[in-house]
């Protein structure tokens, strides 16, 4: 981990990338006294469809309301 103060941060700003990319990490300093630091980001791993597993859902949930069902569902509540 290097520390570098503003003015020579802000002359080789992409030689200090270059090195956060290759994983290191680099303090900027303000007279002497570390202010940020850059790091490399990693990216998120990607989950796989379906993390949830499969989903047992009863036939019958995929059949029309009736009408008294319908009805009900419909009926504001107050």
């Amino acid at each position: 981990m290097g520390q570098h103060n503003v003015q020579d941060a802000k002359t080789r700003f992409s030689e200090l990338l270059q090195l956060v990319e290759r994983g290191d990490e680099v303090v900027i300093a303000r007279a002497g006294h570390p202010v940020a630091k850059l790091v490399k980001v990693e990216r998120p791993a990607k989950r796989p469809l379906g993390f949830l597993g499969p989903l047992d859902v009863a036939d019958e949930a995929f059949e029309p309301m009736s009408r008294e069902e319908l009805s009900a569902w419909e009926t504001p509540i107050i």
